[in-house]
């Protein structure tokens, strides 16, 4: 059995930060599980272009406002708490906070736990890893 709590996580390794975003990652590959799982906290007026080629993500808001806009088609769909959208064809797109959002992600494959958007927006599938405590 794997326990991890957001408050411990928040104070190790597993915190990873970026430009206009910050995730804590509870669950990654060395855990074996497929997938990976992360609370992800994106900060008021970021305006992130992501393109995820090489995984799949679920994404479920825990809190916040903004709005995720489909590249291809424009469409922009609103997003708060109790909403989720699925990138289920790797989608690219782009995801506005109109206040700071709290997202529960889910990604496969998973993680390894380093991982930052490269220059596509997108997450490279071998980076540094994380080890399991």
């Amino acid at each position: 059995m794997i326990v991890r709590t957001l408050k411990e996580a928040m104070n190790s390794e597993r915190k990873v930060v970026s430009e206009g975003w910050e995730s804590i990652r509870l669950l990654l590959k060395d855990d074996n599980m497929g997938f990976s799982f992360h609370i992800t906290t994106i900060f008021k007026g970021s305006n992130l272009d992501m393109h995820y080629q090489n995984h799949l993500e679920s994404v479920f808001c825990l809190s916040g406002e903004g709005e995720v806009e489909e590249a291809v088609t424009g469409k922009v769909h609103q997003v708060e708490p109790g909403t989720l959208y699925v990138l289920d064809k790797h989608d690219k797109h782009t995801l506005r906070a109109k206040t700071e959002m709290i997202m529960a992600c889910v990604f496969n494959p998973p993680l390894n736990g380093k991982e930052v958007h490269n220059a596509e927006g997108a997450y490279e599938l071998e980076a540094e890893t994380i080890t399991a405590e």
